[in-house]
């Protein structure tokens, strides 16, 4: 079973994309990172999203607002 989380909060985002918090932030505004997504009344970014971009199966056009 894969026990990976679903969600993660900015703090283990910026981690799991091996980025300091700030950088993460900056490229969540700039739009080259996916905004969270609202789980249960918290900001949460999906771990499958973070993912496909590094592995280059999601491009920042596929999530753009």
């Amino acid at each position: 079973m894969d026990r990976r989380p679903l969600y993660v909060r900015e703090s283990k985002a910026a981690k799991l994309m091996d980025m300091n918090l700030m950088q993460f932030r900056n490229l969540v505004e700039a739009g080259a990172l996916p905004s969270p997504v609202i789980f249960h009344g918290l900001p949460r970014w999906r771990v499958d999203d973070l993912a496909k971009i590094v592995s280059g199966t999601l491009m920042d056009q596929d999530f753009e607002t």
